[in-house]
């Protein structure tokens, strides 16, 4: 391919790295060049576990990684409340950054992570992957068809998951001095950005929390919603939690048409993803059924969410890398505007379920 390969070092053995590491060779862009853990034997059984080549190193320090000049870059699945330290690191030793969400604990981390990422001219973005799936870019085209489509005026999303009992008491999303932002952080994350997504990354004007948000002992939400409001009379809504059937379901409702998915963040198959699109939907006579009947398209791709979005990290890489282009502003914005909406989220349960206007 044209595009050069790109060496990538990983920092931690998080469950979700395992994922990526298998991603990264599928992606034809990226090698599995580097792992570091607290432990090297952690780091020696991770990388023979999930397929790194005999050549790769493994560190017993996620310093190792970042201070090995061949490393280009690192992917980073650390707990959340670690990235401000490592994310910051990576980016003064110009390793270009590929961040799993949410990328801080509040909006004041997420700034301090992109500075440093913009000072140092690294290539920054979070880990997520729908975002990449060539389906994503199909339904943008609907969304954006005035004839199909017309004006967005609601979307409301929903990604729930059934925890067992061991998550509910030891995962790391469930510990307030490890991902202290709990299900709003990790399955709210995805909610905020696919309504984002629909309403083109035009942020709300106010976010107001749902009532009845769930805690854990220590304080840390298992499952909470909220709406966001923009100032043309958009509405947005979600719902995320730990507690429920796992569910991922998006629903975009225009003047003219309605966009609807089950399985917006994770395809139900691998290789081919589905939406459903309804177009100036009505009722036969008397109402017994619809005319014209929503209509189903299928995506398919040849590699995984995951590995298109190494592919388009490594594209972007190579290209600051042998081109001396400058990162691309469009992933850390977007960043940006979803971790704003989750501050405002959070902000609106701690104050009451007030209004919370979004500064941007």
């Amino acid at each position: 391919m044209a595009v050069s390969t790109i060496q990538i070092g990983i920092l931690g053995c998080a469950e979700i790295a395992r994922k990526v590491s298998r991603a990264i060779p599928l992606s034809q862009t990226a090698t599995l060049y580097a792992v570091g853990s607290r432990s090297i034997e952690k780091a020696q059984k991770f990388a023979a576990d999930n397929g790194f080549p005999a050549t790769a190193k493994v560190y017993g320090s996620y310093e190792e990684v970042l201070d090995d000049p061949n490393v280009d870059a690192v992917y980073v699945p650390l707990p959340t409340s670690l990235h401000i330290k490592w994310a910051v690191l990576a980016a003064q030793k110009k390793k270009h950054l590929l961040l799993e969400k949410p990328v801080g604990l509040n909006i004041e981390e997420v700034d301090v992570i992109l500075a440093a990422c913009e000072a140092n001219g690294v290539q920054f973005m979070d880990g997520t992957m729908w975002m990449h799936h060539p389906r994503t870019a199909k339904m943008r085209e609907f969304l954006s068809d005035a004839k199909q489509f017309g004006e967005l005026k609601s979307v409301h999303t929903c990604f729930t998951f059934t925890a067992d009992q061991n998550f509910l008491e030891n995962d790391i999303r469930v510990k307030p001095d490890l991902d202290g932002l709990g299900a709003l952080g990790d399955v709210g994350w995805y909610c905020i950005r696919g309504i984002l997504w629909a309403a083109d990354y035009e942020l709300p004007k106010s976010v107001i929390a749902l009532r009845n948000p769930v805690f854990n002992k220590a304080g840390v939400i298992i499952s909470c919603g909220a709406s966001l409001l923009w100032e043309d009379g958009k509405v947005g809504t979600f719902h995320c939690s730990f507690l429920t059937n796992l569910t991922m379901d998006l629903t975009a409702v225009g003047t003219k048409g309605t966009l609807h998915l089950h399985d917006f963040i994770v395809p139900f198959e691998e290789k081919k993803a589905s939406f459903i699109s309804a177009v100036e939907s009505g009722f036969k006579e008397l109402a017994t059924g619809w005319e014209p009947k929503p209509s189903e398209h299928t995506v398919t791709t040849d590699i995984p969410q995951e590995a298109l979005m190494v592919r388009e990290f490594c594209k972007l890489v190579g290209s600051i890398k042998n081109e001396g282009a400058k990162p691309e502003k469009k992933w850390p914005t977007l960043s940006r505007k979803t971790s704003l909406v989750l501050d405002a989220v959070k902000t609106s349960i701690e104050k009451g379920f007030e209004a919370v206007e979004i500064v941007s």
